[in-house]
């Protein structure tokens, strides 16, 4: 099957999704409106292009940052996000002495509303046991060493409360406007395992 969007083949996991939305609308387990609706809230209205941002806004501005600090979710509703958060977000800093990274050991609670959908890897039962335990090689897994001074601090999502991180912005990255600085921040960016470059 060709994905008309881009003239090329549709990969595995496109072909599984297209013959489940078609099983589901035979069925009539779903209409086509509503998948069209929720198309669109992941593509548009939630995601991690509003969390990036967020976090481009906030390297700008450093009112707006110590507000973001302060009152994650009052202060994302400034940009028009309110209504999307449906729980507490905090959002934790990154220095260059300290890292954060956040895991839900419980389950799998996550700022969907901000960051997207969460990747398999935040939901599976080895992330979720060793980011607790041994934080500094979950990083290593992801291809992130850290200095061995830099404090890195784990943050535990619970059902009523998220955590986002804000990541620490990267050199040479000061002439860059808040779109181009947001296309640069990344969904493990915010989660933590990785850092942001500007290359």
């Amino acid at each position: 099957m060709i994905n008309s969007k881009h003239s090329k083949p549709l990969s595995d996991v496109q072909l599984r999704v297209k013959a489940l939305e078609s099983i589901l609308l035979e069925k009539g387990v779903v209409d086509q409106n509503t998948l069209d609706t929720i198309v669109d809230i992941y593509e548009n209205r939630v995601g991690p292009h509003l969390g990036a941002k967020v976090v481009a806004r906030a390297w700008t501005n450093p009112e707006f940052k110590n507000r973001l600090l302060s009152n994650g979710a009052a202060t994302i509703a400034e940009l028009g996000m309110g209504s999307i958060l449906d729980v507490q977000l905090v959002v934790k800093e990154n220095t260059p002495t300290v890292h954060n990274m956040i895991v839900c050991t419980l389950c799998s609670c996550y700022p969907w509303s901000v960051l997207g959908l969460p990747p398999n890897w935040y939901k599976s039962f080895p992330y979720r046991s060793r980011a607790v335990s041994d934080p500094r090689g979950v990083l290593m897994d992801f291809g992130l060493a850290l200095p061995t001074d830099t404090e890195v601090c784990v943050w535990d999502s619970t059902a009523n409360m998220r955590y986002m991180v804000l990541p620490l912005r990267p050199e040479g990255s000061e002439n860059l406007s808040e779109d181009e600085l947001a296309a640069l921040v990344t969904r493990n960016a915010m989660i933590g395992t990785a850092v942001v470059s500007v290359s």
